[in-house]
């Protein structure tokens, strides 16, 4: 029987698993960490956002650059075939009122749990705490619990992950392993990543308020999304969704009310105050939230009192900050497997019958499902064409 091995358990590793253990494949999985899917887990406790049900256009097009290499892979499963998949292993799912579509449980470990035990059932062997050290000729060599290990495969799968979370087993400390192999990488970068900001201290009562019905830009990138004020600075879907913009060099700017336009925003500024204090002006006057106000007072004090000059803030209010984050909290990261340096099935140039999936590859894309799909579709495809080489 072909032995197939993969190596990273994760997304994408598991999917590929689960390809090539279907196909008929003797498949053995080896992990770094105690147990697999742990960022996985990790992003099921804001809900485990799978897949975005939206035409495919716009969907190809959160994937920036690599759309093109991407595409066919995306096309062979898509977001309703990771619904399909879900759903295929007993997990219903819902698509909220954005297209975001999450499992109706609301958490990773039941879909997990049925995953593993499909996989358990297709006759994929699972080694946790083994850490992938290198090759010994053309064997992969594992440090283990019970000591160093060698593993001969007819076809690999590398599924490692990026480089951020470490404690999560996201290290990208494959990167140098395969540089010396002759494969073409690229710098690793953070991507989702949230802001840092020195904040001064009348902003400590509104930690934990979240800026809503807002729009962030940095360079050609735009949010609608909202963002949260933490101790350390801005975090959240619009801010992650501009942090490659901000990684680029652009600034930050936010439009408080980007459903009204600077005359619009101006004419109620206009009307008369009385006695009321500024902030209660803009209170009663635009809606702003007491977190919105304190926001603009810490980024523009002191205000001005022109009509129509406090609208153009308003509509354009500059954020001063100190950088995104570092890597290792990002969510995800760019970087990595260089797209060139793969074939059109994910195999390696430099290294025949090694093919690469998920993170590890030289693409991003935002937050709200299309992280997922992307490690599910890369996974899958590099799945695919792992079982036509073997059989070659």
């Amino acid at each position: 029987m072909t032995r197939a091995l993969v190596i990273g358990g994760g997304p994408a590793g598991l999917m590929a698993a689960e390809v090539m253990a279907q196909a008929g494949l003797s498949v053995t999985l080896c992990e770094a960490k105690p147990s697999v899917g742990r960022k996985f887990l990790m992003a099921g406790k804001s809900g485990l956002n799978l897949t975005k049900s939206e035409p495919f256009a716009p969907f190809l097009a959160a994937y920036e650059e690599a759309q093109p290499a991407l595409r066919p892979m995306l096309e062979a499963f898509d977001a309703q075939a990771v619904q399909d998949w879900a759903e295929g292993l007993g997990q219903a799912v819902f698509a909220g009122s954005t297209g975001r579509v999450f499992p109706r449980a609301m958490k990773a470990s039941p879909l997990l749990r049925a995953w593993l035990a499909r996989l358990a059932d297709c006759g994929v062997t699972i080694n946790t705490r083994w850490h992938w050290r290198g090759w010994e000729g053309d064997a992969f060599t594992f440090d283990t619990p019970g000591g160093r290990e060698v593993v001969e495969a007819d076809v690999t799968v590398l599924a490692l992950g990026g480089a951020s979370w470490r404690r999560l087993g996201a290290t990208g400390e494959w990167a140098p392993l395969l540089a010396a192999r002759g494969v073409a990488l690229q710098d690793f970068a953070p991507a989702n990543v949230g802001l840092l900001v020195d904040w001064s201290p009348h902003m400590t009562r509104h930690f934990g308020a979240a800026l809503k019905g807002v729009a962030w830009r940095a360079g050609p990138y735009r949010s609608r999304g909202e963002a949260v004020i933490s101790a350390r600075g801005l975090e959240g879907g619009g801010i992650y969704s501009v942090s490659r913009g901000l990684r680029e060099g652009q600034g930050l700017t936010l439009d408080l009310l980007p459903d009204l336009q600077d005359h619009e925003v101006a004419a109620r500024l206009a009307k008369p105050r009385g006695k009321d204090s500024q902030a209660n002006h803009l209170r009663k006057r635009l809606k702003l939230s007491p977190a919105q106000i304190a926001l603009l007072q810490e980024m523009a004090r002191p205000l001005p009192q022109e009509a129509e000059v406090l609208a153009a803030l308003l509509k354009d209010l500059p954020i001063a900050h100190a950088g995104l984050r570092p890597m290792d909290e990002a969510i995800s990261t760019a970087g990595g497997i260089r797209l060139d340096a793969l074939d059109a099935g994910l195999m390696l140039r430099a290294l025949p019958g090694v093919f690469a999936a998920g993170e590890m590859l030289d693409w991003e894309a935002p937050t709200g499902g299309y992280l997922i799909n992307g490690c599910l579709a890369t996974g899958h495809w590099a799945g695919r064409h792992a079982v036509e080489w073997a059989r070659g």
